[in-house]
């Protein structure tokens, strides 16, 4: 079994203008992992999630419900992205 995971996750729904970015830096950070989170001009967040595999699918779990004010339609994963190191951080722009 992998003892690394990187997925990047695309997030559609009402995911925009209610702190899912933050929210999303402070569940990771939490959690340990690497990576980033933006926001997309499509309405859509994504974000690179970068850990043990365990962990990063905990953040999954936890990214499919989204906070408290958002409303997750779907969640679009690509495996294998390419790993991320360091702190997990929020990238503003387009």
């Amino acid at each position: 079994m992998a003892e690394h995971r990187s997925v990047l996750v695309r997030v559609s729904g009402r995911v925009q203008g209610v702190g899912f970015r933050d929210w999303t830096k402070r569940k990771a950070a939490r959690l340990g992992l690497s990576g980033w989170v933006r926001n997309l001009a499509s309405g859509e967040v994504e974000a690179l999630f970068s850990g043990p595999p365990d962990v990063v699918e905990s953040m999954l779990a936890a990214v499919r419900r989204g906070p408290q004010l958002a409303r997750v339609d779907d969640l679009k994963i690509t495996e294998n992205a390419e790993p991320a190191s360091g702190p997990f951080a929020v990238r503003y722009g387009y």
